[in-house]
């Protein structure tokens, strides 16, 4: 079988945790243990998230006014190249030498998409509401509320292309577990006949679903910290839901800047495939591509909804 699974930004810096490289290496290595044994068995492509990398990087950046200024898709690539290398690392350790190649990748998005001019994705350490507001005056940005915390949000459009897929190809046809799409690959637009970085992140879950689709997976698994999707999440009556179709992830509230992105990326990938999406904890990886854990994300339900 051939599976596209992505770890969300937070299976390498958890909330809370401090975004140094000892941490997300620790985390990398958690992530490996659980990968591995999809790679063994399967076809894998890993994607990951980088929200917290991304946004950290952007403060580093910008601490000093005397230092030129990084747009925020330079910061991308440096954010998908280190991150690929420690996972790359952490996973190679399980599999072997050489088993494991990162691909620097790049997203094709629309020029023209609302999204620039609406920002709601969150990037950057987590601050309190005062923190954010000093930070939203002193540097321009635009923030937003992150569950009881607040962060930078910028602007994420939806992917239409992903340009290296010949290579993920390549690699996987070669027994490689490629490593791509990191952070939802750089974000660029096509100008006068080449490529041209912008200002934005891609969501990480919407690029793994694109590049699901244009590799022919079988299944596409989102990894998270949480066991399942949830109808009803944050109230007393929520609940984990087993299995569901497209259409009843459309119609559950969930939040835009996480577990929302994971369900349209879900939905878009069975709606145009065919083919099922996974979505549930790390630590249940082996289960959730057998079906018996998480979310399962399906056309057609085998049994009526609970």
């Amino acid at each position: 079988m051939r599976i596209v699974a992505a770890l969300g930004g937070n299976a390498l810096a958890r909330r809370g945790q401090p975004l140094d490289l000892a941490t997300q290496r620790e985390n990398a290595a958690i992530a490996a243990v659980a990968l591995a044994p999809l790679a063994e068995r399967h076809e894998l492509i890993v994607t990951h998230g980088n929200g917290p990398q991304v946004g950290l990087l952007a403060l580093q950046a910008a601490a000093s006014a005397d230092l030129p200024f990084t747009p925020l898709d330079a910061l991308d690539a440096e954010s998908e190249g280190l991150l690929g290398y420690v996972i790359g690392q952490e996973l190679g350790a399980e599999l072997g030498t050489g088993r494991v190649a990162t691909v620097l990748t790049q997203t094709i998005v629309d020029p023209a998409d609302p999204a620039f001019a609406a920002p709601t994705k969150p990037i950057g350490p987590v601050m309190t509401k005062q923190e954010a507001a000093r930070a939203a005056a002193r540097r321009g940005w635009r923030v937003a509320r992150d569950g009881a915390d607040w962060r930078r949000v910028v602007p994420s459009p939806w992917p239409q292309e992903i340009v290296e897929v010949d290579a993920v190809l390549a690699l996987l046809n070669a027994g490689i577990v490629p490593i791509c799409a990191g952070g939802g690959g750089v974000p660029v637009i096509r100008r006068n006949g080449r490529l041209q970085g912008v200002e934005a992140v891609v969501d990480k879950d919407l690029a793994s679903a694109l590049l699901a689709e244009a590799v022919a997976a079988d299944l596409l698994v989102l990894l998270t910290d949480v066991p399942a999707v949830q109808a009803g999440f944050g109230t007393a009556h929520a609940r984990g839901i087993h299995e569901a179709t497209p259409t009843e992830l459309d119609a559950l509230e969930l939040a835009a800047g996480s577990m929302g992105p994971k369900a349209a990326a879900a939905s878009q990938f069975v709606r145009r495939t065919h083919e099922r999406a996974a979505i549930g904890a790390l630590g249940d990886a082996v289960e959730l591509v057998a079906g018996t854990a998480g979310t399962q994300v399906v056309l057609t339900r085998a049994t009526a909804p609970a």
